[in-house]
């Protein structure tokens, strides 16, 4: 289990340091705007309009309550898994620094990631194909935007993923 846990950590540093040594000026903005859709204010106010608004959204009211009860999950399993892991920022080699101020010092699972795609994964599948791909990729993308901007690991993001789905199949169970 040891040689699989670094293999993987090895892989995620060098997955991390493959995007930041990328970066172009035009996508550090870019990806500075569509990580603050996956922000807890933005993401507290989507899940309030799509909770209380519901009847004014163009969707039905089952599938806004499952998106913002998702982001409600995966912000709790998010926020207990990462205190119990502690595993640190990135450090990113000099001359690379993170885009953005981390809200935390712990990485793993990414909240954002993880908040992202638990509010749209329930509103795009129901929007089904092609309609609800764009917003899918935007969800996947605030995740993306995170390891792109050196606030985590990929492993975090693919984590937090894990999570927005572990909470839409626990919500589809439980009705």
């Amino acid at each position: 289990m040891t040689d699989l846990v670094l293999r993987l950590e090895h892989l995620d540093r060098r997955l991390l340091m493959a995007l930041a040594t990328r970066r172009r000026p035009r996508l550090d903005r870019w990806m500075r705007e569509i990580t603050r859709l996956g922000d807890p204010v933005v993401m507290l106010a989507s899940g309030s309009l799509l909770l209380f608004g519901a009847g004014l959204l163009p969707i039905p009211p089952e599938v806004a309550r499952e998106a913002a009860l998702g982001i409600l999950l995966s912000n709790l399993f998010g926020q207990l898994v990462k205190r119990r892991v502690a595993r640190a920022r990135p450090i990113l080699p000099v001359g690379l620094h993170s885009l953005v101020e981390p809200p935390d010092r712990f990485s793993f699972p990414s909240g954002h990631a993880a908040a992202g795609l638990a509010l749209v994964l329930p509103i795009s599948l129901w929007l089904a194909l092609p309609w609800g791909l764009p917003l899918l990729v935007i969800g996947l993308t605030i995740g993306v935007s995170r390891a792109y901007l050196g606030v985590h690991y990929p492993g975090d993001v693919v984590a937090g993923w894990g999570l927005a789905g572990f909470a839409a199949i626990l919500l589809n169970i439980l009705g």
